[in-house]
């Protein structure tokens, strides 16, 4: 439905499954073990997984080299075709389990690492076979934590989308604002838009320029002569307030000064008779 949010993925459990030429097949497990070189082994994953743009693409060129390494990692190891695929085939699910979400499910992503290396270790048909001895499991289980693992921030920051929130608010009642299919669109809007409301506002302006002022019906008159006499009533009534407050507070204030005044005279009377003593 258009207009829909959609729905971030949270993070969840995998289940862990057999995964021999999942993504490498016979064919392309025998070229890789058959490449002359290293730089021959880049291009072939490149032309495999579509990431012939590496040079421009911060993201393909990661990926590239996550699969490079990984590859590398089997061959100097001495995997023979069903390892390799398999041993590839465990990274790049553990990869693609990490970046299913933007939230942190590191735990998740680990628990289903362990269980696919579980799941090429232990013979138990059909839900796992014996691939990889437990030499091999060791060596997988460093390499892919001291690389991947320890990293794992990183591939998250690069792989994973940004999350942008679009708020809109609708009203019970109001029907929806069309959405625009083009930038060019809105801009476009926006300037007929400005444009009425300017043509408005020249309107506006001669409209008040161009009327004459309107005569008072005598209601509106005896109206207005009701509203100025009530005004004028109640501000000779706050001015007369005001002044009788005013007089008051001075005759606090020289009542207070007297007595002050009365009190110095006392006292110096007082002192004259303690010296004639």
């Amino acid at each position: 439905m258009p207009g829909e949010v959609p729905k971030i993925p949270q993070p969840r459990d995998h289940k862990a499954q057999v995964c021999i030429w999942a993504d490498i097949d016979v064919t392309q497990a025998e070229t890789l073990m058959n490449a002359t070189s290293m730089a021959a082994v880049r291009s072939i994953l490149a032309d495999q997984f579509m990431l012939e743009d590496h040079d421009e693409t911060s993201s393909s060129s990661v990926l590239l080299d996550l699969y490079y390494y990984t590859v590398q990692f089997a061959l100097d190891n001495g995997f023979n075709k069903e390892q390799l695929s398999a041993f590839f085939s465990i990274l790049k699910k553990t990869h693609e389990v990490c970046n299913e979400t933007p939230f942190g499910n590191l735990e998740q992503t680990y628990s289903y690492f362990k269980e696919m290396v579980l799941c090429h270790a232990v013979k138990r048909p059909p839900w796992s076979i014996n691939l990889f001895s437990p030499d091999q499991v060791k060596i997988i289980t460093e390499y892919i934590l001291n690389t991947y693992f320890r990293h794992y921030k990183l591939y998250k920051y690069v792989f994973t989308p940004m999350v942008r929130l679009d708020l809109s608010i609708s009203y019970a009642g109001m029907p929806e604002t069309p959405v625009p299919s083009e930038a060019g669109d809105v801009n476009g809007e926006q300037s007929v838009e400005g444009e009425q409301s300017e043509e408005q506002l020249n309107k506006e302006e001669e409209q008040q320029i161009e009327e004459p002022p309107r005569e008072e019906t005598p209601a509106q008159k005896e109206l207005r002569k009701l509203i100025t006499s009530q005004l004028n009533d109640e501000i000779s009534r706050l001015r007369t307030s005001l002044g009788e407050q005013i007089q008051l507070n001075d005759e606090v204030l020289q009542k207070k000064l007297a007595s002050v005044d009365g009190g110095g005279a006392k006292s110096g009377k007082n002192s004259g008779k303690a010296k004639k003593k």
